[in-house]
């Protein structure tokens, strides 16, 4: 008797990853952006939780990769982006 697989899928809700990008890269990319980026838009980028979001941005961009990012509320929305290199 064979043992067959079955194809994993992305979730519906997932963007497919663009080949070559991490998931860190996307969160580094939205960061840089003028705007920068909301909460709800890091996690609609990678398909995280609200706590991973956070914790990668705590973690793995700041700590290991030694970014500045800034944090604002703007209108009531938390907004987070890199620092510039003149802030």
């Amino acid at each position: 008797m064979t043992k067959t697989t079955k194809a994993s899928k992305p979730a519906a809700n997932q963007q497919p990853a663009v080949p070559g990008t991490s998931k860190l890269d996307q969160l580094t990319a939205l960061l840089s952006r003028q705007e920068g980026a909301t909460l709800a838009d890091l996690m609609a980028a990678t398909a995280w939780q609200a706590h991973s979001v956070r914790g990668a941005i705590a973690g793995a961009l700041r700590k290991k990769r030694g970014l500045t990012i800034v944090s604002q509320k703007i209108d009531g929305v938390r907004v987070y982006s890199l620092a510039m290199p003149d802030q």
